[in-house]
């Protein structure tokens, strides 16, 4: 059974920082082969990208997040990051970690974590 669990998500004031881990379990190939994302939602809005790598550890951030967060890797633990720093009260939202492999029709979500960032 897969599982991605997330982590890391709490309050925290404007300009401060946070860190979210997602790890995976139950999947049956390679970690190498798989990419992540992080999306989050905010009350009232749709659910958008904030930042992806792929397995060959290319990154790709929204406008909105660059030079802030940053996204990566650790394959030998199973585990993505985001790395927020300088968070804005813009940021407040649930994040959901993604998991990806188009190749066999692999695409996985956690459950989310709230970000709260407070002004």
């Amino acid at each position: 059974q897969v599982q991605l669990v997330e982590s890391g998500g709490g309050l925290v004031q404007a300009g401060g920082s946070l860190r979210l881990s997602c790890v995976v379990s139950g999947i049956t190939f390679s970690i190498y082969t798989m990419g992540w994302g992080w999306y989050r939602q905010a009350p009232g809005k749709q659910r958008e990208l904030v930042a992806d790598i792929t397995s060959g550890g290319t990154t790709n951030y929204a406008d909105s997040v660059k030079g802030r967060f940053t996204i990566s890797r650790d394959n030998a633990k199973r585990t993505v990051f985001l790395q927020m720093n300088s968070l804005e009260p813009e940021d407040t939202a649930v994040y959901y970690c993604n998991a990806v492999r188009r190749t066999v029709g692999f695409d996985f979500w956690g459950q989310g974590t709230q970000v709260t960032v407070s002004s």
